[in-house]
Formats: C-alpha cells, sequence, structure tokens
C-alpha cells in the first residue's frame, strides 16, 4: 500500500520534470477510452470504444449493460493506446481516471482498473472529475489558450456555466434547473421516430428545415445565468401529439430545426450574458452538445459580431474521451492532487 510519504515523493519527483506523459482512462458512461497526453497538451494517442450498438435497442444507456460492456473493455483500450502512443506501461510518468460524476458501476469499473494499475506499475494516480476533463478539452484544440474565460458545458447529463480562474479553479455562473440541454434533445429525437442517440440524429434532420416553422417558449430561470428546458421540450411534445390526434403527418426536419433553433438560442443568450457581464473577453464551449453544428455557427457568428474570442474543442473531443481527462490530471498534477489506493467513485461529483 502506498503511504502519503510515497505519493509526496513521486509528486515531487514528477514535478520537477519537463515532460510529463500521462496515461488516463474515462468509463464515466456508454464509451471506454484511453489516451496518452504529454504535458497536458500533446495528445500521443486516443482510443474510444463505443457502446452505441448495444444500448440502441433501448433507446438509451442501460447502466448494468455497460458497466459489464467496461469490464470487457478495459484493458483493451488501454493497451491499444500505449501500443498507439509507441509506449509500454514502464514509460508513462502517472495515470489518471474519471471518477465523477457518472453512472456508479461504469466509473467503479474504470477507478478499480486504474488503481490496479496504479499499484501495479508503482505509478502515481490523479482523480479527475469528469466535467472539469470536458473544460480541459479545449486546451488540447487551442494550444494557447489560458484562464481566465467564461465556459458552456453542455452534454445529454449536464448544462453549465462555469468562469474559469485558473487552472482547476471555478465559479458556476449558472446551471439547469431541470433538463440538461442533451436530455432535452435526445426526448424530442425520441417524438420524431429517432433512434439512439437522438440528439445527433436530430441535428442532421434539422439541417433541410424551416426553423420559423414551431414558435417555442424560451422558459427563463430565476438565476439570470440558468437554463430551463422542461418547459420548451413540453411545448414541443404537446405541439408533436395535437398534429398526431389531427391525424397530420409530421413535417419532421422542420420540427427538428425548430427545436433546435430554441435550444441553441437560450443555450447562446444566457452564455453571451454571462461573458460581458464577466469582463472577459473568451468564451469555451464543451461537453457532447458543443458538436452540434447550429451551436458552433451561431456563437462563432456571435463572436466575431461582438468581437470576442471563441474556444471550441475539435468535434471529435466534444464527446466523452480520455485525452481530455489526461489534460484534466497533467494540471491537477501541477496543483499536488493525488489519490490513494481508497479512491472510490463518485456518482454525484459536483464541478464547484
Amino acid at each position: 500500500m502506498q503511504t502519503q510519504h510515497d505519493r509526496q515523493t513521486m509528486l515531487e519527483a514528477l514535478q520537477d520534470k519537463a515532460s510529463l506523459r500521462i496515461l488516463a482512462l474515462e468509463s464515466s458512461c456508454d464509451e471506454t477510452a484511453a489516451a496518452v497526453v504529454e504535458n497536458g497538451r500533446r495528445v500521443l494517442s486516443n482510443v474510444i470504444f463505443s457502446q452505441v450498438d448495444l444500448h440502441a435497442l433501448y433507446g438509451g444507456v442501460v447502466p448494468e449493460i455497460a458497466s459489464r460492456a467496461h469490464v470487457d473493455a478495459c484493458d483493451r483500450v488501454v493497451d491499444q493506446a500505449l501500443k498507439e502512443a509507441g509506449m509500454a506501461l514502464e514509460d508513462v510518468d502517472a495515470l489518471a481516471v474519471t471518477y465523477g460524476p457518472g453512472l456508479v458501476g461504469a466509473l467503479l469499473t474504470g477507478v478499480s482498473c486504474m488503481k490496479g494499475l496504479s499499484y501495479a506499475a508503482k505509478r502515481p494516480l490523479i482523480p479527475v472529475n469528469h466535467i472539469e476533463g470536458h473544460v480541459s478539452a479545449n486546451f488540447l484544440t487551442t494550444q494557447d489558450l489560458e484562464p481566465p474565460f467564461v465556459c458552456l458545458v453542455v452534454s445529454g447529463g449536464h448544462s453549465h456555466l462555469v468562469r474559469v480562474n485558473d487552472y482547476g479553479d471555478y465559479t458556476l455562473l449558472g446551471q439547469t434547473v431541470d433538463d440538461a440541454a442533451g436530455e432535452a434533445f435526445d426526448k424530442a429525437a425520441r417524438v420524431l421516430g429517432l433512434t439512439y442517440p437522438g440528439g445527433p440524429q436530430l441535428s442532421r434532420l434539422a439541417q433541410g428545415g424551416d426553423d420559423a416553422y414551431l414558435s417555442l417558449p424560451h422558459p427563463h430561470a430565476d438565476g439570470p445565468y440558468d437554463f430551463s428546458f422542461s418547459g420548451l421540450k413540453t411545448a414541443f411534445l404537446n405541439a408533436c401529439h395535437k398534429m398526431e390526434q389531427k391525424g397530420q403527418p409530421l413535417p419532421r426536419a422542420d420540427l427538428a430545426a425548430s427545436f433546435e433553433r430554441a435550444v441553441v438560442d437560450t443555450l447562446c443568450e444566457r452564455s453571451l450574458a454571462a461573458l460581458e457581464d464577466s469582463g472577459l473577453k473568451t468564451l469555451c464551449l464543451a461537453g457532447g452538445v458543443s458538436a452540434n453544428r447550429r451551436l458552433r455557427q451561431r456563437m462563432s457568428e456571435h463572436a466575431k459580431r461582438r468581437r470576442f474570442r471563441l474556444c471550441m474543442p475539435e468535434v471529435g473531443l466534444c464527446t466523452d474521451n480520455a485525452a481530455m481527462i489526461a489534460c484534466a490530471a497533467y494540471y491537477r498534477l501541477r496543483r499536488g492532487a493525488l489519490a490513494d489506493l481508497t479512491l472510490n467513485a463518485r456518482p454525484a461529483l459536483r464541478l464547484v
């Protein structure tokens, strides 16, 4: 068992190194991913095993199935990440793992795997918050990005606006008071008969639609930077059900475009208000929904018109991946954040 003295000795040795290579594992939901990243910015490998086909039959992620798939995949993705990086395990300086938030069984699988590797390889283990990982994905795409900045984090389970004061130092500005943006997209997609995962399919369908076809409300939460998507989702579902009850065919592309526009407009409105009030000049996007074509386009238009800097991860780094976890781990290591072998999964872990 590693003692506090052992961890402190390893930490001091690593903090003196000019080059740090971290092997990270991400297993918070339905992707098993491993990556090796050097100095928090240079991706040496990034391997992702997707479980989409396993869950498509059920219209969403089944936690038990996800956990079992992670058990089967963890060793394989770690081996592949090392192979693609041209490294052996002993060449890695430290290990990192997502320990929350997420599905408890999925998280436990990843945490157990990396604790075992940490013990066997005598490498320090860095615990990483999944949401912090999404924020950190911006450092991989925009090499000169430095805090402070405002970041919009939007995914299937999270909708946050945070002020990134420094590496690992966050102030929560706003969040959803009900559904997350990605969750709202998935539920709207289901009504339109789209299969899992619904959000990306709805976005593709919307490209051929009239976004002014259906007028939808823009619900306002009490907080100036908070989001609310429940009322918007309900209004959309009711409109679709009324058409079906009247025997009218659903203009699916027009409905998809109208819903996407309403969600994106809400995200832009609150994000721009938070950025302006913060006095900062850089806005970052993060999370799976930040891959949405319309959101990226509209934010780019606002950035050009209002003259602020917009940073967005490349599309492949928006969804769950381990490169973002390794990036976040690098800065956590620099702050001395190491875990011992009592590390446990924290499914309800908060960023702030």
